[in-house]
């Protein structure tokens, strides 16, 4: 299953870097999104990126025309993935965003494709049914940012061919990450599951005034070692996003997790992390 021409659905912070990042390392690269506003913010975003690369040294002004060769924008769907050899979703974390997109994807791309969910939590048999051969699908779940991060969780489901994921972490090496082959799904992955008792006491101890989300960040990062505390970190992924992964259950009758109302109101005001320039922290 050789992997040669790539499809990104999603524009935003990850989509764009996944596939610039694939680009980069020789694959031909199309980026989808249907809102026509966000064609023009990643070209600009790509520009200064590579500009950047050109003056740290990092690339030639020959690899960056080469790699730009490689990487384009579009707005239809079926143009963006009917060749493509794999296919990478990186839209919002919301299952029926996701199993809308699939149903729609299903039409138009060739039998041999693969389909990979970049979600950070949804096991991709969830989508099964979206799908006449499932055999296909499966989790590929990258860290943010995708560009710097070498961390990849390619997870299997019951349904998915491992031949399909074999190559999928073939094309994670050639792109220079380091991924994990997960056989079996859970919830979560790995990594989210193991941080994720974290970021449950560090909500706690928040919640209930022991500290401030900046002082629990001064713990894991000082007294742990952590490169950046849960809420720090929270602001670099997106406090929409936590919102977002925790608002089902709370929709369902769950009781709601800590600090959730805290949350909830941050991302009604707008203070989304440093993609707003406001979070926990202020990035302006």
């Amino acid at each position: 299953m050789e992997i040669k021409k790539v499809c990104v659905i999603g524009g935003g912070l990850m989509g764009r870097q996944i596939g610039l990042c694939a680009a980069i390392h020789g694959y031909d690269v199309t980026v989808y999104d249907k809102v026509p506003e966000v064609e023009e913010k990643v070209v600009a975003w790509e520009n200064e990126y590579l500009a950047g690369r050109i003056a740290k040294g990092k690339m030639t002004q020959e690899q960056v025309d080469e790699t730009k060769k490689r990487f384009a924008v579009n707005q239809d769907l079926k143009a963006s993935a009917s060749d493509a050899d794999l296919i990478i979703e990186a839209i919002v974390e919301i299952y029926d965003a996701k199993a809308s997109l699939f149903k729609e994807l299903s039409a138009v791309i060739k039998p041999t494709a693969i389909v990979a969910t970049n979600s950070s939590y949804m096991v991709s048999s969830l989508f099964k049914d979206c799908f006449t051969d499932p055999s296909r699908l499966l989790n590929c779940h990258f860290y943010n940012p995708a560009l710097v991060m070498k961390f990849v969780e390619v997870v299997q489901g019951p349904h998915t061919d491992p031949a399909c994921a074999e190559a999928v972490i073939d094309f994670c090496k050639k792109i220079g990450k380091a991924p994990i082959w997960m056989k079996k799904e859970i919830s979560g992955f790995a990594a989210n599951r193991l941080v994720g008792v974290l970021n449950a006491e560090a909500r706690y101890l928040v919640q209930n005034g022991y500290l401030t989300p900046q002082e629990v960040d001064m713990a894991c990062e000082l007294g742990l070692g952590h490169p950046m505390g849960p809420f720090r970190l929270m602001d670099l992924t997106g406090v929409d996003l936590t919102y977002d992964l925790m608002r089902p259950a709370v929709e369902a009758g769950k009781p709601k997790p800590d600090c959730y109302d805290l949350i909830e109101s941050m991302v009604k005001e707008g203070k989304l992390g440093r993609k707003s320039g406001h979070g926990f922290y202020d990035y302006e």
